[in-house]
């Protein structure tokens, strides 16, 4: 039986992170994530005792369109989600994998050793280039 070599998150993620103010509205939101063609925006921190959040076109959907709400009134601290869980650049795509199906996530950000993010990983990014990677 020939031995998988270890693919890290660091090798298959996306190195862009795309942020928001947390006061920011959802149609500005919306307009960032259609000129950046991004489907995650990560909510920037208030302060350094602060924490990251995140907000996905699935949370607009539910919170915003579900709900009949005017995206040009609603603040993204209403619908973002918070702490966000990341993913450490060094970790196993398998283990992310894990992590993933576990909490139900479909994409994370990735921090470094310092804990800054950096970038972002998805199911696909994992799929794709991991599987790929591991077949050269």
């Amino acid at each position: 039986m020939e031995k998988q070599s270890t693919v890290q998150v660091r090798e298959v993620m996306k190195h862009t992170l795309n942020k928001v103010n947390g006061i920011d509205t959802v149609q500005a939101a919306l307009n960032k994530m259609v000129d950046l063609e991004s489907r995650i925006l990560v909510v920037d921190k208030r302060d350094q005792d602060d924490e990251y959040g995140i907000v996905l076109l699935s949370d607009i959907a539910k919170q915003v369109i579900a709900k009949d709400r005017s995206p040009e009134r609603v603040n993204i601290y209403e619908i973002m989600s918070k702490p966000v869980i990341s993913v450490r650049e060094d970790m196993d795509i398998r283990y992310c994998s894990r992590l993933f199906s576990r909490f139900g996530l479909n994409i994370a950000p990735v921090s470094d050793k310092s804990g800054e993010l950096i970038g972002t990983v998805s199911y696909k990014d994992i799929v794709l280039k991991g599987l790929l990677k591991n077949k050269e």
